[in-house]
């Protein structure tokens, strides 16, 4: 299942670390607690509107750019999920080959080796 949360929290996180700041610095300019930013941050927590355009501010990045960036993760989410829940293209099954060895009686030079599916191949002791 995806979450938004989480997506968001992600998105949030990259915006901060780009810039170089710490949790604290942007905690203490979007006047949020540190612990919660950081539960933000990781999905744990939901953040409000107002919380969030506190915290757009503090980063100096407008609100639409962050849920763009959101929508964009969300979208590429959805395809994995969906990828994933469709049915497997089915592979060829290939039969296991075994590898037979057939010395001549008068010759022991000559050697040749037959590759054959193990079903296919009835060896009959002489």
């Amino acid at each position: 299942m995806i979450l938004l949360r989480r997506l968001l929290g992600d998105v949030l996180r990259r915006q901060r670390q780009r810039q170089g700041r710490t949790l604290r610095e942007v905690s203490s300019s979007a006047r949020v607690s540190l612990g919660y930013l950081s539960e933000v941050e990781r999905g744990q927590k939901e953040a409000s509107s107002e919380l969030l355009s506190a915290i757009c501010d503090a980063l100096d990045v407008r609100m639409s750019e962050l849920m763009r960036e959101v929508s964009d993760e969300l979208s590429l989410a959805e395809l994995a999920e969906s990828a994933a829940a469709s049915e497997p293209v089915p592979v060829p099954v290939r039969p296991m080959l075994n590898s037979v060895s057939v010395t001549s009686v008068g010759v022991p030079t000559e050697r040749v080796t037959i590759k054959a599916p193990a079903e296919a191949v009835d060896v009959v002791a002489a």
